[in-house]
């Protein structure tokens, strides 16, 4: 293998071997990624452009990171993909926008790294329909954030494309990202490998103790051998060379050239983009010429070929951190001078701030309108390190804390709390005026809710808010009055927050959706329910309306939804779910999309759409998947309930114990329909008792759960413990009727009619939901009926309506119900054929998703967006499932889904 480094031959061909098995199978369509680890010099940098250098015909793409130059925004991504960046032409248009803005092509909508990630994949797939590409990404451990997530999730599926990928770090800790990698990890050469390497690199020959001591120093490095035996002389090592640490060979090699050489090296080191042509216009400004920069290839530590990069980073490190501070000064002011502000404004305002060691405010705003750039382009710890270089150079201590505040913010919004918080700690230090002040304790709050997510931490985000003015904490209110709703805490504490948010926070006028919502959520724990109901009227109705503007914001729609299911509006729970995961999707906003998608599944699993429930839940995971994150599966928990699956209930309920912030209403809920449905009315009266206890202690409970409570104790032949939700359910329907509120309020008054009068009630309940979407209502209506009449000895009529329950109930999913309809059958001697041929039930979760999304039209980009995957993986997934479903066409798959 030819060592790039030092121009001599080590035989690593086994560690070859393992890159080549990636390569070969890339040229076979079957890509991959590999991690390569060692220490500084090892020869990481050297295999893998071994490994380049045998690829013939291959598109070969290089990046990496430079120490410090590790937060520019999606620097490293530059690097690689710009010389393709041509073939973004055929992507999805959210896809290509999302390129644009991170490259600076134009403005636009935030991009996230998952966006921008599945644009990247989609731009090296379009370049491997042509060549098989090699990605080669070097000292990753400094690349910037937004690149490394970015490279870490195309690395994680890039396995039906053409596209190999090698990343080289010092450790694997430094790069997490990128843990599940395969890693390939290069130890120091053997004796008799280092002695072949010394002599190729010194031919002349060393003296034998000489060259035991460059072994026994070097410790089988294979910078170091070379280093050692460069600097090595007829008598003996330089004195210093004890020290293992490379840097200082090339310290000592910098040192030694002519004043005007090591200034183009320090141009260099200071410019990591490798731009030839700014290099040259800085070089001009300092009076340096062609002359000068041969020398500098000359001294054997830089390379100046289409783009300009040091042999190896160490030699970049050792010149830039041995130039003297006065001299890094002048070549970072060369280099802003040299960089056109038009074109690249936020590198310039970067060198510029590097160029200069006292406050300066007009730096320190320029690089506030570069934090500006970074935050359009999605690059929050760019936006981060723009603010903080901006506030080392603020003049003033008060604008010097707002400017740390705000990139603590930023620093907590790219999910590095404990980095926030020292910022906080650095703005609190400088005694900032009032109102600062009170922002920074509400910050602080912020973060350590956002880290635990627990009561106490809560309840210090709503105090800490309290400090501040109204308008500015609404919304902090409003999550943090969201999150204490459902959960099971100190009695009447949810009662006295919802009166002092109704104190503290006045009216705004007009009114946002939001600020009817935290109306709407304190009057509805104030108030009886049709006094509160006028105002949760208003405040879905304002959602509503608001989601179909062009301008929607996606955030706060899920609550709205819950409102809409307190009032049982079921038209309007599925208008807002829809819209809000639609907003999501197109904004890129993927913090919110699982939640979105989760609760889309729960409505849909309410009015009985169960396939498409499960269809939402597996997108939702494929996000999560993507973006590496967990979320609660309270939407999962209730599918599997509505479905009678006993044991996936019980494999998620297990999932659920010791999560902090769990829906307590929402888990008994839950248990209720499968007991209900199972027919364990006692076990669901139990789990429902325990909820309604718990909301008159003042947690909140959703109406959603009284029908369970009247079935379950009119059943048990309790009715005096169904009266308080028969009436509650009463309140809805008068103040809010339609189809669900008052079938539902029909349904309960039939259940605890005692005579035949419950007959009317009963039908009339069934002809409400029979016009509405909610048919598993209708078809459970139907069951009760049938219960009834077989109860009363009418059996050929409850036959009848048995029959119709259990073929919907079976329809749709509900097999827990279904159950109990075949139970009723049995018993007046109709006994129930079930056909349990399930023709999907092989398919796998993701195979399952692109069979309903191409079924119901999808095409193949479309869903391979939704699935943060390639359109060849969909491909793979669609031959797959053919393959499994015995057919051959879209139109067969669409028929089979029919």
């Amino acid at each position: 293998m030819t060592d790039n480094t030092s121009g001599s031959f080590v035989a690593r061909e086994a560690e070859l071997g393992e890159i080549a098995s990636v390569t070969a199978a890339a040229a076979r369509g079957r890509g991959g990624a590999m991690l390569v680890l060692g220490d500084a010099g090892i020869g990481k940098s050297t295999l893998i452009g071994e490994a380049a250098s045998r690829l013939d015909g291959w598109q070969v793409l290089r990046a990496g990171g430079v120490e410090f130059e590790s937060e520019l925004p999606y620097s490293a991504l530059h690097q690689l993909c710009a010389p393709v960046l041509d073939h973004r032409a055929g992507l999805p248009v959210p896809q290509r926008s999302a390129l644009d803005a991170v490259f600076g092509l134009h403005a636009g909508v935030r991009p996230t790294p998952m966006l921008v990630g599945l644009a990247v994949l989609g731009l090296l797939s379009a370049v491997g329909r042509r060549r098989p590409v090699f990605c080669a990404v070097d000292d990753v451990q400094w690349i910037d954030a937004g690149s490394r997530l970015v490279l870490a999730f195309v690395a994680a599926r890039v396995a039906v494309e053409p596209v190999a990928m090698v990343f080289a770090a010092r450790d694997a800790a430094s790069v997490s990202e990128l843990g599940r990698l395969p890693a390939l990890t290069l130890t120091g050469l053997s004796d008799s490998e280092a002695l072949t390497l010394l002599r190729y690199r010194a031919p002349f020959g060393h003296e034998a103790a000489i060259v035991q001591r460059i072994l026994a120093e070097a410790a089988g490095n294979p910078l170091a051998l070379v280093e050692f035996a460069r600097d090595a002389g007829p008598f003996g090592l330089p004195g210093d060379a004890g020290h293992r640490a490379v840097e200082h060979r090339f310290v000592s090699r910098f040192l030694r050239l002519p004043a005007p050489t090591r200034s183009v090296l320090a141009l260099a080191a200071a410019e990591p983009t490798g731009d030839l042509v700014l290099l040259r216009r800085a070089m001009a400004i300092q009076g340096l010429d062609a002359v000068d920069l041969t020398a500098a290839e000359d001294s054997g530590l830089l390379v100046a070929g289409p783009r300009v990069h040091f042999r190896h980073p160490l030699a970049r490190s050792a010149v830039y951190l041995s130039t003297g501070a006065g001299a890094r000064r002048q070549a970072h002011a060369s280099l802003a001078a040299g960089t056109d502000v038009d074109v690249d404004p936020d590198r310039r305002a970067w060198h510029q701030a590097n160029a200069i060691t006292g406050p300066d405010e007009e730096t320190a705003a320029e690089l506030e309108r570069s934090a500006g750039r970074a935050q359009r382009r999605g690059g929050l710890a760019a936006v981060a390190a723009f603010l903080e270089r901006a506030a080392r150079l603020t003049p003033g201590r008060s604008r010097q804390a707002r400017r740390l505040l705000a990139a603590a913010r930023a620093r907590l919004g790219s999910g590095a709390p404990s980095a926030a918080r020292e910022l906080v700690d650095e703005a609190e230090r400088l005694q900032p005026d009032p109102v600062d002040r009170r922002a920074a304790r509400l910050l602080r709050a912020t973060i350590e809710y956002h880290v635990a997510r627990s009561i106490p931490a809560t309840i210090a985000l709503i105090e800490a808010a309290d400090g501040v003015g109204p308008d500015e904490v609404r919304e902090t209110y409003l999550e943090a009055f969201a999150s204490l709703m459902f959960s099971v805490d100190e009695p009447g504490r949810l009662r006295r927050l919802a009166l002092h948010i109704r104190e503290r926070v006045p009216q705004r006028q007009p009114p946002r959706p939001a600020d009817l919502l935290l109306q709407a959520l304190v009057e509805q724990n104030l108030r009886p329910v049709d006094e509160a109901m006028p105002l949760m009227r208003r405040t879905v109705d304002a959602f509503r309306d608001h989601a179909r503007t062009s301008d929607a914001d996606p955030w706060w729609m899920e609550r709205a939804c819950v409102l809409s299911v307190d009032l049982g509006d079921s038209d309007a729970m599925e208008e807002i779910a829809d819209r809000q995961v639609d907003l999501a999707r197109a904004q890129g906003a993927y913090a919110i999309l699982p939640h979105a998608l989760r609760f889309q599944a729960a409505a849909r699993t309410i009015v009985g759409r169960f396939a498409d429930a499960q269809v939402c839940i597996i997108e939702a995971r494929a996000v999560d998947e993507a973006a590496g994150t967990s979320n609660l599966v309270g939407s999962d928990l209730m599918l599997a309930a509505w479905s009678g699956d006993v044991d996936r209930y019980r494999e998620i309920r297990e999932k659920l114990r010791g999560w902090v912030g769990v829906n307590f209403t929402a888990l008994h809920y839950a248990e209720s329909v499968l007991c209900n449905g199972s027919g364990d009315h006692q076990a669901a009266l139990d789990a429902l008792l325990l909820v309604r206890d718990q909301h008159r202690r003042g947690a909140y409970a959703v109406t959603a759960f009284h029908h369970e409570l009247v079935e379950a104790a009119a059943y048990l032949g309790r009715p005096e413990e169904a009266k308080e939700s028969a009436d509650w359910i009463g309140d809805v329907a008068r103040v809010n009727p339609n189809a669900w509120t008052t079938g539902a309020h029909l349904l309960a008054c039939a259940l605890l009619d005692p005579g035949l009068g419950a007959q009317d009630h009963y039908r009339a309940a069934i002809s409400r939901f029979a016009g509405s979407r909610m048919r598993v209502h209708y078809a459970r209506a139907r069951l009760l009926y049938g219960q009834w009449l077989r109860r009363v000895g009418r059996r050929a009529e409850a036959r009848v309506e048995l029959r119709a329950a259990h073929e919907l109930l079976s329809t749709i999913g509900a097999r827990g119900f279904a159950g109990r309809a075949a139970r009723e059958l049995d018993a007046i001697g109709e006994p129930t054929l079930t056909d349990d041929a399930d023709p999907l039930a092989g398919l796998t979760a993701r195979e399952l998703l692109v069979a309903r999304k191409v079924a119901s039209g999808a095409g193949t980009k479309e869903v391979a967006a939704l699935l943060f995957v390639s359109p060849r993986t969909i491909d793979a997934h669609l031959r797959n499932l053919y393959r499994k479903l015995g057919i051959t066409s879209r139109r067969q798959l669409r028929e089979l889904l029919r």
